[in-house]
């Protein structure tokens, strides 16, 4: 199986990126074709063999994974999986590339799979890395409705079937959104505990666009991906969430004006899930309302 490599930076953390790909070049296995895509910057100092692409102005996290797909041919078919890794990650084992060539062999339906993120210093893993409800256990495997961005390998063949990234998200939920599309089309996901990204703790909040990409694309999410008589319940359900965790009032400022703006600006198109798929993310644990 040929894995490809996704890798997009801002180039403010040279060090870190160096590092990221010299534990990608270790990995056991056939090498890892790497793509390295600069979000308007010029990207400098790339091992030999590491191709680049870089972009006039930043496109945001769903944009420059999807220029990173197409660098791998249409859909990235000149590789049969991509792994998209954050640039101030490290893989921890030198076997992740092997595990995943494995999983994605084992099992000619699995489509993605989200790896565990952990601290570098402490080894802790945070409550919102786990992509499902009950996260008291990140050492357990499961399957699952969702997955991490910035630690995962995806089979190329869910893009060319379901599309990519939406871009027009920018940053925030559109992990969620191609994970939707893909399970309707009959894909699964897979959470894998011994698949490992080292990453600093970080609070996602530290973005300052945070709150109001959070609430647009909540709203986008819903409108894009679910039928009719679940969206209201779905973002009635994620404002009652956000009321509940009381925020600041700049923050529930930004938060209102996003939920608005998603709203009232288009969402990109409308392919409502089948209520078979509904089932599917309930029988997983997460019914899609929450």
């Amino acid at each position: 199986m040929r894995l490809g490599a996704v890798i997009i930076t801002m180039g403010n953390r040279p060090d870190e990126l160096k590092a990221l790909l010299d534990s990608v070049a270790r990995q056991e296995g056939d090498p890892v074709e790497v793509v390295v895509v600069g979000q308007g910057v010029r990207v400098t100092g790339l091992p030999e063999g590491v191709r680049c692409v870089e972009l006039p102005e930043n496109l945001g996290i769903p944009g420059g994974r999807n220029v990173g797909i197409e660098a791998f041919g249409p859909g990235g078919c000149e590789v049969d999986a991509l792994l998209f890794l954050d640039d101030d990650g490290l893989l921890e084992r030198t076997d992740t590339a092997e595990l995943c060539r494995q999983a994605f062999a084992e099992d000619p339906r699995l489509g993605i799979v989200s790896f565990r993120i952990a601290d570098p210093e402490s080894g802790e893993t945070q409550r919102r890395h786990v992509p499902r409800l009950r996260a008291s256990d990140p050492m357990r495997s499961s399957r699952v409705t969702t997955f991490l961005g910035g630690a995962n390998a995806v089979r190329t063949s869910v893009f060319q079937q379901v599309g990519g990234l939406p871009g027009e998200f920018f940053y925030a939920h559109e992990e969620t959104d191609l994970a939707w599309r893909a399970l309707d089309a009959g894909w699964l996901i897979d959470y894998r505990a011994d698949m490992v990204l080292l990453h600093p703790t970080t609070a996602p909040s530290r973005h300052a666009v945070y709150h109001r990409m959070v609430a647009r694309n909540r709203v986008w999410l819903a409108r894009r991906n679910l039928p009719a008589p679940l969206v209201p319940v779905y973002l009635g359900v994620w404002l009652l969430l956000t009321l509940l965790r009381r925020p600041s009032a700049p923050a529930l400022k930004a938060w209102f004006g996003g939920f608005k703006e998603g709203w009232t600006t288009p969402c990109g198109p409308r392919r409502p899930m089948r209520w078979r798929t509904v089932w599917r993310l309930t029988r997983l644990g997460r019914p899609p309302v929450i």
